[in-house]
């Protein structure tokens, strides 16, 4: 007899439990996660992909229902509305703003990798109060608003900045260079911004490297550059794949920080999503833009922990 993998689940949970074998304290406790997980990711999710698969209305909310039900007439009709998603595949704007948010998170990613890493090795190789001192520099921007921050860094950018000012009282420059409104300080925003979530990964996996292997690795004859990328950087692999998910993933969708500090050209598909709720009040067009940005970031993060799976097995 065939049975849904739902239905077989339960079944064993209660032939389980019949005979005493579930540990209920056990079950609990994973169950915790999986309705959080329920409640703020799966159930959103199907209401923007409801959403996405409706049309766009003038009313209250702008949208049209995709079930048309009359009990008195036993009538029900289901109108799915595919026009989002081939408007997508045809408009080539959409395409130029996934493209461009891929671009901008990518080269960001690296960039905070790159600043991250020299950190997150001087935090690892301290000792003590020292150690102590520099995570809590590291967590400090933390405890004042995001939206301060990034306001700090226009009146640092601006022509009239300090930035600016020392440059020039210094002679290098002779008159103010246009920094604010462009990639170069939305990259500056992205990498100061997310930081910490790239230095606190490499730090943890750091901290567990056994420095003997890298003076094996000196004996041996390698050189310092050798070592680093033949003992040090594989032994910090999880930590750096895990810090590029949480820089990379969050920094698709940035909105804030391209709006306050990007110009115009600046495409990203955070600030085509607030147009086209906000500004369009295109709400079907908005939620299939979310379902395939999704799609997108979902795909490699899928093929990354099933190849770390492999290797652990392996």
């Amino acid at each position: 007899m065939t049975q849904s993998t739902g239905t077989a689940v339960l079944e064993r949970l209660w032939q389980m439990s019949r005979l005493g074998n579930v540990n209920w304290g056990r079950l609990m406790v994973i169950a915790v996660p999986y309705f959080w997980l329920a409640l703020f990711f799966f159930i959103p999710f199907l209401v923007v992909f409801k959403i996405s698969l409706s049309e766009s209305a003038i009313a209250v909310p702008p949208y049209t229902d995709l079930l048309d039900l009359d009990l008195e007439e036993a009538y029900l009709n289901i109108k799915i509305n595919l026009g989002n998603y081939l408007f997508l595949w045809e408009d080539s704007f959409y395409l130029d703003a996934y493209l461009s948010s891929i671009k901008i998170a990518a080269i960001s990613t690296v960039l905070t990798l790159i600043v991250a890493f020299p950190i997150a090795w001087l935090i690892a190789r301290s000792e003590g109060n020292t150690r102590t001192i520099l995570l809590a520099l590291v967590v400090l921007p933390f405890w004042t608003s995001f939206l301060l921050r990034v306001y700090a860094w226009m009146a640092l950018l601006k022509k009239s900045g300090p930035i600016n000012d020392i440059l020039m009282a210094v002679g290098l420059i002779d008159q103010p260079l246009q920094m604010l409104q462009t990639d170069f300080a939305v990259y500056i925003g992205i990498v100061y911004t997310y930081l910490p979530f790239m230095v606190l990964p490499l730090y943890t996996a750091l901290e567990k490297l056994d420095m003997t292997l890298v003076e094996a690795a000196a004996d041996l004859g390698y050189r310092p550059i050798q070592s680093f990328f033949a003992v040090i950087v594989p032994m910090a692999l999880p930590g750096i794949v895990a810090g590029c998910l949480l820089v990379f993933i969050p920094v698709v969708g940035e909105y804030v920080i391209p709006s306050l500090l990007g110009g115009s050209d600046t495409l990203m598909i955070g600030r085509v999503l607030w147009d086209e709720f906000s500004i369009n009040r295109d709400w079907p067009m908005a939620s299939a833009v979310a379902i395939v940005m999704l799609v997108i970031l979902v795909v490699p993060i899928t093929l990354v922990r099933n190849s770390s799976k492999q290797e652990d097995a392996a």
